[in-house]
């Protein structure tokens, strides 16, 4: 060790990175007992001149610390100085820090070399030098020992500086490549980070219209999606994947779905609540008429009546009317309810003798129907017979009011006007509406009750046939007619009566492009082969008359042929019918459907479903497996 380098080399007094753990006045014990110099040579400082021999400089021991309060803040400081240095300690030799006391302004004068501890690995001068601090003391920055002793105070031996200096550690190196950001609407990352699901996504493309866009007032699994229609909803919707609307206070307090008296902002019935519902404004109604010829044995099945795989949608309506219905009626509303699952709910039922008309909605819907009301008629000369007549259902549904007919005219080939007769008894008897506001007065006759709603359906078993005979019928049909019905329609009855405004009047009917309905035998696709042999028929037909040219359009006009427990087949239409708002001012069904009905359909559902399982679990341990 030469002159001008000196090693302090104490573990007991710097061990485990600077431990001074002992007080002040030990240090000045070190440095007077360790560096011992002549007190004339500590006066010299810069007086030397370049002819006298230049002498080491060297600092003064630091200050005694008098006061007790003194040394208990450097024992403080010194303390803090040890958590900062293990913190700080990189015990793989590769980390260094990058502050110098250069770069902070403090210029020492070189006097020599100070080893520290190994713990202690970090360089004061911006280099790394193991485990060795080298302070130089350059006389080029005048260092003298008083500024060497100013320096020691300013900076306490460097163990208040350390604690505040900048400590900058070297950057983290990503282990790969990242991953490309996907700036696409179906990335999956870009829909977590906004929070909106797959069915929102469908929701901002059918809003942007085009040639995709989705009929979503007849989807099942696409109506949630298309309630909102306001910012504030969507919002909410992209926030919480909630498709429920937020409700004001306000409303909550005034609005008692039994009636209402405003028509605006807030309107359970007005525009508002009609956009967000139905975008469109088009509401999907499915209609069946069936002549049941009174059997007690139901189809085992009702799914090909009422969801038949051929529609891409189930509808938001499902109308039922049948003619000469079993004896059990609530049975067959339980069939049909356990068909339409758990999604519907039986908003009303009339009967009429072995006359039924039943009418099942969305569960959603029902709080923007109106009170329901119906009213029957009957043709027979005596009224207790109740197999001929009408029975009709009439409510609202937002703005738009519906009228349902089903009905069973006069039989027989030639009784063309005692059918006639039966139509104009049933439009001026059906005393409906009753309590409920007419959405048009204007256009209202006191005659006609069809002219005193905008919507009116009329279906059943009407009784008009072919004016051909049988073996002229059987002809055409065995020309393979295929969808043109023209050959046979032409001799239709009911046809002819309604081009000559004789019946049905303002009344339309869809293109008929299925087989006869009437007469078969009883399961079989043949023909009558009693000895009768009845011509086949038209009888059972769906007609439609709005108030509004191109209020309702036709989606499907069709036969189920799947069902052959009667004499005729059932006939099903598929309806696209215009909404408009309404007012608050009508009776409300409040919500009103039958429950019990609803639980017994949805038992019997369960109860099947577990049954099929079952049976395919038997099936399957009781296969017997060969190899050929």
């Amino acid at each position: 060790m030469t002159m001008n380098e000196v090693e302090v080399k104490d573990p007991g007094q710097f061990g485990g990175g600077l431990r001074l753990e002992k007080s002040c006045k030990d240090a000045e014990e070190l440095f007077n007992n360790t560096l011992r110099f002549p007190s004339d040579e500590l006066d010299q400082g810069d007086g030397a001149t370049s002819s006298s021999p230049q002498q080491p400089l060297l600092p003064k021991p630091p200050r005694v610390l008098k006061s007790s309060k003194e040394v208990k803040v450097r024992r403080r400081r010194l303390k803090a100085l040890k958590t900062s240095q293990e913190s700080l300690t990189d015990r793989t030799g590769t980390g260094s820090s990058s502050d110098s006391l250069h770069e902070d302004g403090v210029g020492l004068p070189a006097c020599g070399r100070t080893t520290l501890p190994p713990s202690r690995q970090w360089s004061v001068d911006g280099s790394q030098v193991g485990n060795t601090v080298e302070f130089h003391l350059s006389r080029d920055h005048g260092g003298s020992l008083s500024e060497l002793e100013n320096t020691f105070k300013h900076n306490d031996f460097l163990l208040n500086r350390v604690p505040s200096s900048k400590i900058r550690l070297s950057p983290l190196q990503p282990s790969g490549p990242l991953p490309a950001v996907e700036l696409s609407v179906a990335s999956t990352s870009l829909r977590t980070a906004n929070r909106i699901d797959r069915d929102c996504l469908d929701y901002g493309a059918a809003r942007r219209g085009g040639t995709e866009r989705l009929h979503r007032n007849l989807s099942d699994s696409r109506l949630l999606e298309t309630m909102v229609s306001d910012n504030t909803s969507l919002n909410s919707m992209k926030s919480s994947f909630s498709v429920l609307n937020p409700i004001r206070p306000s409303d909550v307090r005034n609005r008692s779905f039994l009636e209402g008296s405003v028509l605006g902002h807030g309107a359970l019935l007005g525009a508002e609540e009609l956009d967000r519902y139905f975008p469109e404004r088009r509401v999907g109604i499915y209609i069946v008429t069936w002549n049941m010829q009174g059997e007690k044995g139901l189809p085992n099945n009702l799914d090909d009546l009422l969801l038949p795989t051929d529609s891409e949608f189930a509808q938001d309506f499902y109308v039922i009317g049948v003619q000469e219905g079993c004896d059990d009626r609530r049975e067959w509303e339980i069939r049909l309810q356990e068909t339409l699952g758990p999604y519907y709910v039986m908003l009303y039922a009339a009967t009429h003798g072995v006359l039924y008309l039943s009418i099942f909605v969305r569960r959603d819907l029902i709080w923007f129907c109106s009170e329901v009301e119906h009213a029957t008629v009957t043709t027979r000369i005596i009224s207790q017979i109740k197999t001929k007549g009408a029975v009709g259902v009439g409510f609202t549904f937002f703005g738009t009011s519906f009228l349902f007919i089903t009905s069973h005219f006069t039989s027989g080939d030639t009784k063309v006007y005692e059918r006639i007769l039966d139509y104009n008894k049933i439009i001026e008897a059906l005393t409906l509406p009753k309590s409920l506001p007419d959405t048009n007065p204007y256009r209202s006759t006191s005659s006609d009750v069809t002219t005193r709603f905008d919507e009116v359906f009329w279906f059943g078993d009407f009784n008009f046939r072919l004016g051909k005979d049988r073996a002229g019928v059987e002809a055409i049909l065995k020309d393979d007619v295929e969808s043109d019905m023209g050959p046979l329609l032409q001799y239709d009855q009911l046809s002819k009566e309604m081009k000559d405004g004789a019946i049905f009047k303002g009344f339309q009917e869809a293109p008929i492009q299925f087989l006869p309905t009437y007469k078969f035998d009883i399961g079989s696709d043949v023909y009558d082969t009693t000895s009768k042999k009845r011509i086949p028929s038209y009888t059972d037909r769906i007609l439609y008359r709005s108030r509004q040219k191109n209020d309702i359009s036709v989606v499907k006009y069709t036969s189920c042929s799947s069902i052959r427990t009667s004499d005729h087949r059932p006939v099903i239409g598929i309806f696209h019918v215009k909404l408009r708002p309404g007012r608050d001012n009508i009776p409300l069904g409040a919500g009103l459907f039958d429950r019990e009905l609803y639980l017994e359909g949805i038992r019997r559902r369960i109860t099947r479903e577990l049954k099929r399982r079952d049976a395919m679990k038997s099936q399957k341990n009781s296969t017997v497996c060969s190899i050929s």
